[in-house]
């Protein structure tokens, strides 16, 4: 008989060590590496300017990289290669002259032009003949100029005549702003954007419109502000208004009147009494009134510009006995008179 077969062993091992280990193997996984990327610097540039295409992680095992315009492979679209190990530079049929390859994949490209605008695409050539790739891009805007402002009408009639403004010049990605008396836009029904920004329509231009208008262009590189249009709003006039508001008076006083109406242009005056025309003044003075200059005094306002006459009416009476004669004095001026009558 064989001898007795041994027990067999068993290994206890405590249930949270257990759960801990399966979680460390569940949530752990071998580092990876790097990915090979590519960053614009700057990412918006200015035409005439440079920009660099900076290579990230770039492979410890590359034998060389090309550089292609486009966002992808394409043999046509060869910009430059680079050999690392002989630092050989081959330029490809997209290589302007403005474009250095560097060892670390870099890539410069010096006095940049809107066609420039675009992707690029970095292939790294490995030991194993592998390839990867990364592309990166980066947009060209041109230096703005002085934006100028062109109008239909520099001077329009209020609640007649509407105004079309425009920023000129017409530039491809650009933003259009407007200023008015160095403030923004207000917000108004009758103000009106359109063409891109580049034309504001002032609807019924009203007089509060007038003023200095500005434009502002704007791209991710520039800003310019165009010098002010001035606006004049023609109004008016108004309906004029007689000073002072007194309309009794003694004879032996003076009549000053004075006339006024709001006017762009200035308003020009007429005076008429009781339908007869007097004078073309602002202000209408008689000395030394009688009872003869009780009636009509109407003021006539006119608008050269635009041909509007408004027109206001102040009954004055003159009555009573003239200033600064008491009755005892008035007596004794007529016995006076009198005595002297009498003489004669």
């Amino acid at each position: 008989m064989g001898p007795p077969s041994a027990p067999p062993c068993r290994i206890y091992v405590p249930w949270k060590e257990v759960l801990l280990t399966a979680s460390l193997l569940t949530f752990w996984s071998p580092p990876t590496t790097a990915q090979l990327t590519v960053e614009s610097r700057p990412f918006n540039v200015a035409e005439g300017k440079e920009v660099l295409l900076l290579a990230h992680n770039l492979p410890q095992n590359t034998l060389g990289f090309n550089w292609y315009k486009g966002e992808r492979v394409d043999a046509k679209r060869l910009i430059v290669a680079y050999v690392i190990r002989t630092q050989q530079t081959t330029p490809g049929p997209a290589h302007s002259g403005r474009e250095t390859v560097y060892s670390n994949a870099s890539l410069l490209i010096q006095n940049v032009t809107h066609n420039d605008t675009g992707s690029y695409t970095l292939q790294a050539i490995k030991e194993d003949l592998v390839t990867e790739e990364a592309t990166g891009r980066f947009w060209v805007y041109p230096e703005l100029p002085k934006p100028y402002i062109t109008s239909n009408n520099s001077n329009p009639v209020e609640d007649k005549d509407a105004v079309d403004f425009t920023c000129e010049p017409d530039i491809h990605s650009t933003t259009y702003l407007w200023w008015v008396n160095g403030q923004s836009l207000p917000v108004s029904p009758r103000l009106q954007l359109s063409n891109g920004n580049r034309t504001l329509t002032l609807l019924s231009v009203k007089r509060n419109d007038a003023g200095a208008y500005k434009c502002e262009i704007q791209n991710p590189v520039s800003a310019n502000l165009s010098d002010p249009v001035i606006l004049n709003v023609l109004y008016g006039p108004d309906v004029p208004t007689i000073s002072p508001s007194n309309s009794n008076y003694r004879p032996g006083e003076n009549l000053n009147l004075s006339c006024h109406a709001a006017s762009n242009p200035t308003a020009q005056y007429s005076w008429f009494f009781n339908g007869t025309f007097q004078q073309s003044t602002q202000e209408l003075f008689i000395p030394n009134i009688t009872v003869n200059n009780s009636g009509s005094y109407m003021c006539q306002a006119h608008n050269s510009a635009t041909g509007l006459n408004r027109t206001t009416v102040m009954m004055i009476t003159v009555s009573g006995s003239a200033p600064g004669l008491s009755a005892v004095a008035t007596v004794g001026i007529m016995i006076g008179v009198l005595a002297r009558v009498a003489l004669i």
